[in-house]
């Protein structure tokens, strides 16, 4: 009786063994491990996991850990940063044409306008081949310390495979002669509180968007691909004063409209400091510094500062007119660093970058239509003007 009785508990224990295991094995099946590729379309958890990430998801510059859905979110593990030692880029560019047909119209502005400035669509391809080019954008503060007038290259560490670029906007002021040809008119808020601009249209209606022009398109970019920027930095905005700034008549001092004119260029301002963007004096006059005279140029300056300073607030950084630079040793140059200016920008064909004991001296490329259809070679490293060239530019394509 006694071994009947083993016997049917030993058969119970083998039977609840078995089903432990086949419950054990069964469930198992249903679970994604982070040993699991996530990329197998075999699997109906791999897949539903992988529609959630969105298509035009950017690039990361984080590498992520391994993870599933049954896991907390990744902690960003950190590319390591090396010291940067090569040549710094500096490229500008000026307002966009947001509408060609009135740019390249046959007036007499229109050769002005394929020369100097570029299209929405190039500067769009051209941000595509930047990024691809591993450029991360930097403040051009970084690169340089002031104390007590003495100024001392700053070391530049950045992510792995990261290349630096500076890049600016000279005549950011939307002249009367731009606003009729083809640029926007002013940067607005929208209703989000964002910098966009606000154009006249060729039929006369106005709009407020995103997408025509450089300043709210960078943004959109960074925020689609923030390893394009290093810590949050955008570009610099170079202004001068005689017609106000930012497409607001902030020179009209004696106006009944100029407290209208302050008080709606203010928020935008304030906005562009908040989303790293910085700000550079391009003189009040544009006035070609090696030609006008020593006190024509001290005149210039304190204008600028006296109307233009009070609203964006002070800058070290001097962008000269037409690129048109003196030597370091020179009056105008000793006038500048007098008055707080340690960073002066010329243009050059190449890099250039120089420190002197109380400033720096940096080159930039100019993008335009010049730049575009005569200088395809040295722009390589950057973008491929055959890529880039809007074929509604009048006239034979990059050489």
């Amino acid at each position: 009786m006694k071994t009947k009785y083993v016997l049917i508990l030993s058969g119970l224990l083998v039977g609840i063994l078995i089903v432990l295991f086949i419950s054990i094995e069964i469930g198992s099946r249903h679970v994604l491990t982070p040993l699991q590729d996530l990329s197998s379309t075999e699997s109906p958890q791999a897949s539903a996991f992988i529609d959630l990430v969105p298509v035009s998801a950017p690039m990361p510059t984080l590498e992520i850990a391994a993870a599933s859905p049954t896991t907390p979110q990744p902690v960003p593990v950190e590319k390591p940063l090396v010291l940067f030692k090569g040549q710094i880029e500096h490229i500008f560019f000026h307002p966009l044409i947001a509408f060609p047909e009135l740019a390249f119209d046959g007036d007499s502005m229109a050769q002005g306008y394929d020369d100097w400035f570029v299209t929405v669509k190039e500067f769009n391809k051209i941000l595509d081949s930047l990024y691809r080019n591993q450029y991360v954008l930097i403040d051009i503060g970084s690169l340089y310390t002031e104390k007590e007038g003495v100024v001392k290259p700053k070391e530049l560490w950045l992510p792995v495979d990261k290349k630096p670029l500076v890049l600016s906007i000279d005549d950011l002021n939307y002249y009367t002669y731009m606003r009729e040809n083809g640029n926007a008119s002013r940067l607005v808020l929208d209703e989000l509180g964002e910098v966009a601009a606000y154009f006249i249209t060729p039929q006369g209606k106005s709009i407020t968007a995103r997408n025509n022009e450089i300043v709210p398109i960078l943004d959109d970019f960074v925020h689609a691909h923030p390893d394009f920027s290093w810590q949050g930095a955008k570009g610099v905005i170079a202004l001068t004063g005689y017609e106000g700034i930012l497409g607001y008549r902030t020179d009209q001092l004696d106006s009944p409209n100029y407290m209208n004119a302050k008080e709606g260029v203010l928020p935008v301002i304030k906005r562009l400091k908040e989303t790293g963007w910085s700000f550079a004096s391009h003189g009040y006059g544009h006035l070609d510094t090696a030609k006008i005279t020593l006190n024509r140029f001290k005149q210039d300056t304190l204008r600028w500062k006296q109307e233009v300073e009070p609203l964006i607030g002070a800058t070290s950084i001097y962008i000269y007119p037409f690129g048109s630079s003196v030597l370091s040793k020179d009056s105008k140059y000793q006038f500048l660093v007098e008055e707080g200016f340690h960073i002066m920008c010329s243009v050059g064909p190449v890099p250039y970058l120089a420190f002197k004991t109380d400033s720096v001296m940096m080159d930039r490329r100019h993008i335009d239509g010049i730049a575009l259809h005569d200088q395809r070679s040295r722009l390589l490293p950057l973008f491929d003007s055959l890529e880039v060239w809007d074929s509604i530019r009048p006239g034979p394509g990059p050489k």
